[in-house]
């Protein structure tokens, strides 16, 4: 059904139909027995790894630290999707157990020029150039405080017979630069929307990766790197409960650039990585060299990036014993994706572009292959 559905989508401007589906979905989920019967054909709950086997299952390789946090699965939305903490419910309704919001950045900014969202359908794949568009932090802190409330409300509220229910959502906060910010003084916007958003977000995840901000990715080299992370973890601990802090790698890093992530990771014992952001490269695609021209510069996103992303995965695990948690993100459409990514040492997954193609069941469908995989393992 949805097949039939994208096909009439995929004639429009990707973004405005990214707008007019999850507006749509909003519209429904604000009338209470459908947004229930959209939870009952996507929830997972029944069907995922509970939160105790996220959280238990080969301890002596998980960080307790970013896996306390209770998520209800291991299939996560990934940032870019929802920038400004507006589809909250309507994300949760579909069967995520966690949502990453933003990126962020101190101050409101529009992005780049549209158009900046393109699908490659014969490679399975996008290629964006969003460039950081968002409200700012502080509308987004406020959005998600109100989030917040209404939960607390609800938890104070719920009786052994009431059927509300408050929201089991794990919300992470990706926190970048604006674009205007000299790389000199990046650590301050960073620290700006840690503070904005420590209350409100269960983890953060430093982005340091997106091509679509001039300079950007000079700040993973060394020293830069350890300076913004060092910054945020002594502003952690300043907090009475403080927040796991990730960092997003390209997956156009060097041996040596991965090498020095992992020197930095441990050094500064940083609660995990994900792992990959979006490729500047263009290799292997099936899509014409006219249409890419056509389409000019971006993040590559989807299938093809999907064995780097792996590689890096198989790979950080396997130096780092374990002992750094990752997030896979990167050419997740299916179950046997998200396996591979798990098998190569992931805790956690994510999906953007897989979302895109395989539409609102893609988290049951995850959770469902998962599921039967290990019930016949055991």
């Amino acid at each position: 059904m949805y097949q039939i559905l994208r096909s009439i989508l995929f004639m429009f401007d990707a973004e405005k139909v990214h707008h007019f589906s999850m507006n749509g979905l909003k519209l429904l989920c604000k009338v209470g027995f459908i947004k229930k019967i959209i939870a009952h054909l996507y929830s997972c709950d029944e069907l995922g790894v509970k939160n105790n086997e996220i959280n238990n299952s080969t301890p002596e390789t998980h960080h307790p630290k970013l896996l306390d946090l209770p998520f209800k699965n291991q299939i996560g939305l990934a940032a870019g999707f929802d920038k400004s903490a507006k589809y909250l419910n309507e994300l949760e309704a579909l069967g995520f157990g966690f949502v990453e919001i933003g990126t962020l950045t101190p101050l409101p900014q529009d992005g780049n020029d549209k158009p900046r969202l393109f699908r490659l359908p014969h490679d399975k794949a996008l290629i964006n150039r969003m460039g950081f568009n968002n409200e700012g932090v502080e509308v987004v802190a406020q959005r998600l405080k109100q989030w917040k409330l209404r939960n607390d409300e609800l938890r104070i509220d719920s009786t052994p017979n009431s059927k509300l229910k408050n929201s089991q959502l794990i919300i992470g906060g990706n926190i970048g630069k604006n674009k205007i910010t000299p790389n000199e003084n990046a650590w301050k916007d960073y620290e700006i929307c840690f503070n904005a958003l420590h209350h409100y977000v269960d983890y953060f995840v430093v982005n340091v990766s997106s091509p679509n901000t001039p300079g950007l990715r000079e700040l993973q080299e060394k020293e830069p790197l350890k300076k913004i992370m060092s910054h945020l973890q002594n502003l952690n601990k300043n907090y009475e409960v403080q927040k796991p802090i990730l960092l997003k790698i390209a997956p156009d890093l060097t041996q040596s650039q991965i090498d020095d992530v992992i020197d930095i990771a441990q050094e500064i014992n940083l609660d995990g990585l994900v792992v990959a952001n979006t490729s500047i490269g263009r290799t292997n695609l099936t899509t014409s060299d006219q249409q890419l021209n056509t389409i000019g510069a971006g993040g590559l996103s989807g299938l093809p990036v999907k064995n780097r992303a792996t590689e890096m995965v198989k790979y950080i695990s396997r130096k780092t014993n374990g002992n750094i948690p990752i997030i896979a993100s990167g050419g997740i459409f299916t179950g046997a994706d998200a396996a591979e990514k798990i098998d190569a040492g992931a805790v956690l997954v994510q999906v953007w572009t897989g979302f895109v193609y395989e539409g609102p069941a893609i988290v049951k469908n995850i959770c469902k292959y998962l599921a039967n995989r290990k019930n016949i393992e055991n």
